[in-house]
């Protein structure tokens, strides 16, 4: 049975580029180096704000890449986007992916609160622990540290850093004397409108689950299965009242990938290009790497076999994201794919995709969100800004409709609008 909802959905925008689908910049038909101009995602954060969205969310990794002006990998610096957005909007909330493993804490909260203050009080950090192979050779290092440090280094870092941020409001210095970090002094800056940034954490693994409990005011999730997600939903909430804070006070955004279509013909027309655009050995390797085994031996028409989605020999050296594993591997066990068919569903993204008319993607966030499964979405259009576009003019119109969305901005800093309280480190 699903909930009368007492309270407003939460919508972010997950901006990866030209957007999640592997073809996306062929499909967009903009230029290559559109990622390389601050006006190019302003103007995606201007959408965002017409639709009434809660946040601009920025994902990003720091290892070197493709070339930028290719296929729309990270080119410009995290920072200076938000920066941009931030100025470009009123009311859009910015939220940057910054890594505990491989930054300095002190340099971070004063690069976020310095956010926190140009936007009036509409930042937020997403704090993750980096588990690409990519990264470490950047850093001087022959692999990531593994899994147990990197949440260790993690919860002292968000110790450390929410630390300054409160300090910055009283005026008093940090006194921080721990396993990775030493700290004596303060922050130059004070509290920023709505006191410090919020923090949002993106990691479904148990030491995930731990800190977003303890110290997230929103969790980004990856779930495919409604049953799963109500459960990952009640495990954080669980975690936060056993940190001794309220249910309400984390969020958990599963992402959400929409293709969408004004028929259903026309939406799954849209798909195929797509997928005909990008072909299938990129997504091949993709989902190869998300599950730690390579399809690559099998056929296309082969069906996935069960060691594939087995229990990991050894969860410590697998380099993936345990959290992403974890949801893709409960829908193989469900029921028997086959290497294309997986490909399809899962090598581009493990996130809950819909490809459908404006009314299907509406029922689903309306479904999932009354189930007690979420707290809203992380969108994940398929290709910016058109796929952006369709969904603030044709679905937010229905979510309105169904009492559950916004029809207009009431509060102007993130902190005020989520509801959320400090963390309690």
């Amino acid at each position: 049975m699903s909930r009368t909802p007492t309270r407003q959905l939460i919508l972010n925008v997950n901006v990866l580029d030209f957007g999640v689908a592997s073809a996306a910049y062929e499909f967009s038909g903009l230029p290559a180096a559109s990622v390389t101009s601050a006006d190019y995602y302003a103007g995606i954060g201007r959408i965002a704000e017409r639709g009434m969205l809660d946040g601009f969310f920025l994902a990003d990794s720091p290892s070197l890449q493709r070339d930028p002006r290719g296929r729309g990998a990270r080119a410009l610096e995290p920072s200076l986007i938000l920066t941009a957005v931030a100025l470009a909007t009123r009311y859009l909330g910015v939220i940057g992916t910054l890594s505990t493993t491989y930054n300095d804490p002190v340099e971070l909260a004063e690069r976020m609160l310095s956010l926190d203050h140009v936007s009036g009080g509409r930042a937020a950090w997403n704090a993750v622990t980096t588990y690409s192979p990519a990264v470490s050779p950047n850093f001087g290092l022959t692999s990531n540290p593994e899994r147990e440090i990197r949440y260790r280094r993690a919860n002292e870092f968000v110790d450390v850093v929410v630390g300054l941020w409160q300090r910055a409001a009283s005026g008093a210095d940090l006194h921080h004397h721990g396993e990775f970090f030493e700290v004596d002094g303060r922050l130059a800056l004070g509290a920023s409108p709505q006191g410090h940034p919020l923090i949002v954490q993106a990691g479904g693994s148990p030491q995930g689950r731990e800190l977003a409990g303890r110290a997230a005011n929103a969790v980004f999730t990856a779930e495919l299965e409604l049953d799963a997600a109500i459960e990952h939903y009640e495990r954080v909430k669980a975690a936060a009242v056993a940190a001794g804070r309220r249910r309400e006070d984390v969020a958990i955004l599963p992402g959400l990938i929409t293709i969408i279509g004004s028929t259903h013909e026309e939406a799954n027309a849209r798909e195929a290009r797509l997928r005909e655009l990008a072909g299938e050995e990129h997504e091949l390797g993709a989902l190869s790497a998300r599950l730690g085994y390579d399809l690559a031996r099998l056929g296309y028409d082969d069906p996935i076999p069960a060691e594939a989605y087995g229990e990991l020999p050894d969860p410590q050296a697998y380099q993936g994201s345990l959290g992403f594993r974890e949801s893709i591997v409960r829908t193989l066990r469900r029921r028997t794919y086959t290497v294309r068919e997986a490909v399809a569903e899962f090598g581009h993204s493990t996130h809950k995709r819909i490809v459908g008319t404006p009314e299907d993607i509406a029922g689903l966030i309306d479904e999932w969100f009354r189930a007690g499964a979420d707290d809203g979405f992380n969108l994940m259009p398929d290709v910016f800004p058109g796929g952006l576009d369709d969904f603030v003019d044709q679905v937010v119109p229905l979510l309105q409709a169904r009492r559950i969305f916004r029809h207009e901005y009431t509060e102007t800093t993130l902190r005020q609008r989520w509801g959320r309280t400090s963390s309690r480190v």
